[in-house]
């Protein structure tokens, strides 16, 4: 690794440390060898994230922080325990989010605390069956509380792919 990939390679783990967690970072990163960081072709800036020529990670230029793909999640649910950065949404449903439905509120059995608004959240049914990607929309509290309103801004279904 030259010294040009080895500083984006270093700003990439510090923008996961912050966005998700050491944690988070040591597990989308373990096989460092395989990751092929690719960049804008225009701006020349730090664009997507692969693992073995698959997305892992999209670097959104509007705020600098990641999106998770389908790879990562996967990984995450794998070796993180329940409820680390998903939301768990009622069987019923599952069908529409796999589709790249939105999350409401009354849908929302389970969340993360530690999320935030425009936080990036996983979103499972109840048996932890990985469903789609999204933004979390409202502060957890509002999420829990509200019977009514979008509560995840699902980005990726996995029937959408």
């Amino acid at each position: 690794m030259d010294v040009e990939q080895l500083l984006a390679f270093r700003k990439i783990k510090a923008i996961s440390d912050y966005q998700f967690s050491p944690e988070i970072t040591d597990i989308l990163f373990e096989d460092e060898k395989n990751i092929e960081i690719k960049r804008s072709k225009n701006t020349d800036k730090i664009r997507y994230i692969y693992l073995d020529k698959e997305l892992l990670l999209s670097l959104r230029p509007t705020n600098g922080f990641f999106s998770l793909s389908i790879l990562s999640a996967q990984k995450i649910l794998e070796k993180t325990s329940y409820p680390r950065l998903r939301a768990i949404v009622e069987n019923d449903v599952s069908e529409f989010i796999k589709k790249g439905r939105n999350v409401f509120c009354k849908h929302v059995l389970d969340i993360d605390e530690n999320l935030r608004p425009q936080d990036e959240v996983i979103i499972v049914n109840e048996k932890g069956d990985l469903l789609a990607l999204g933004r979390v929309k409202l502060p957890i509290y509002s999420i829990k509380n509200f019977k009514r309103g979008i509560a995840i801004d699902v980005r990726k279904g996995i029937k959408d792919t």
